[in-house]
């Protein structure tokens, strides 16, 4: 079976790494193109793939394709592959955000199968939290496969469809806010005297412990705040200031700026 991939950037390049890198995919089946041919021909000497000259001559030759390119280049590049894709009945995988699967109907009509997968850029370290979302012309076999290709990089998660613009801001965007907080606090600690290498090494260490104590605890982060926040402590102090701040109100905002722009994306 024949992997191509459209678009060479820093996600499909995670993927493509990833694939290889598990044993169970082999460079010769990948192929790849881009806009920029130095980076599809980059990513193919890294991986032993093939790289193309053009978007159509790699879905010529594939079985599965993989569109990981910006959501505004689909309209531009989909009136030419539509044509190959309905031809061959090519299995279809899209990073594209916003674009529901409905969106690309006008292009392939609703018999080609289709699979939405949000992966996020923790993927270049094998710990992504991918979510997809099937059509109905997609087989089980067709979305174990998608599954199995993205388990390369990270977990991966089915989402209902009319979730999957949620599922876009906590499992994709919201990365960045974990980047920023982290950020943030180790600044903060080098205003108060300590090296930013160490203070962002141990915050990023806090912070991997805190998601590990969530997802193995069962218990609920109010629940573990609680227990961190003694009577007239020093923690209670650091958490009644960012309420102060609306620090959760606040990133209620972040998801919900994230979440309008996702959704107008597919309009």
């Amino acid at each position: 079976m024949k992997y191509g991939f459209i678009g060479a950037g820093n996600m499909v390049s995670a993927i493509v790494k990833g694939m290889t890198r598990s044993g169970n995919f082999s460079g010769a089946d990948i192929l790849l193109c881009s806009k920029s041919t130095t980076s599809a021909q980059n990513l193919a000497k890294q991986c032993a793939c093939q790289a193309l000259d053009t978007a159509i001559a790699v879905a010529q030759e594939s079985d599965v394709l993989v569109f990981g390119v910006k959501p505004q280049v689909l309209p531009v590049i989909l009136p030419e592959l539509a044509p190959v894709i309905q031809q061959k009945k090519l299995l279809v995988l899209t990073l594209a955000a916003g674009k529901t699967l409905s969106w690309y109907v006008p292009y392939f009509g609703e018999d080609i199968p289709l699979i939405r997968v949000m992966p996020n850029i923790n993927a270049k370290i094998g710990a992504a939290c991918s979510g997809l979302c099937a059509n109905e012309a997609a087989t089980t076999a067709q979305t174990a496969l998608a599954k199995e290709i993205f388990s390369t990089i990270g977990s991966v998660h089915e989402i209902p469809e009319n979730q999957f613009s949620i599922f876009s801001v906590i499992g994709g965007a919201s990365v960045a806010f974990a980047y920023l907080y982290m950020d943030a606090l180790a600044r903060a600690a080098v205003k108060a005297g300590m090296p930013k290498k160490q203070a962002l090494e141990l915050t990023a260490e806090t912070v991997l412990g805190s998601a590990q104590m969530v997802l193995k605890s069962g218990e609920a982060p109010w629940v573990l705040i609680d227990q961190v926040c003694s009577p007239g402590g020093t923690t209670i102090e650091g958490i009644a200031a960012l309420e102060r701040e609306a620090f959760s109100a606040t990133l209620t905002k972040a998801f919900d700026a994230v979440l309008e722009k996702d959704q107008r994306l597919g309009k």
